[in-house]
């Protein structure tokens, strides 16, 4: 999720979309130090549906109050728009 890609929104990934995605805001969360964050980021794969969004919302509800944040915000919540699509 480098800052320089243009932000899409695609509204149908897929559980392994979703998933890949998430592996990549953990890997910059890791990268940044975002301590806080990777606990709403880890151990989601192959986890169910209600699960996985319980982490996501956890980890947006905690980046509202980093508006520093806001690149990154944007990525988890175009995740969250997909989160009807895990199966």
């Amino acid at each position: 999720m480098e800052s320089e890609e243009t932000l899409r929104w695609p509204t149908n990934l897929d559980r392994h979309a979703i998933e890949q995605r998430l592996a990549q805001a953990r890997t910059t969360a890791e990268k940044n130090g975002w301590t806080a964050l990777l606990p709403f980021l880890s151990d989601i794969e192959g986890k169910p549906a209600a699960e996985i969004a319980k982490k996501v919302m956890a980890a947006l509800d905690w980046l509202q109050a980093q508006p520093e944040q806001r690149a990154f915000t944007l990525q988890l919540q175009m995740v969250a728009l997909n989160l009807k699509n895990l199966k």
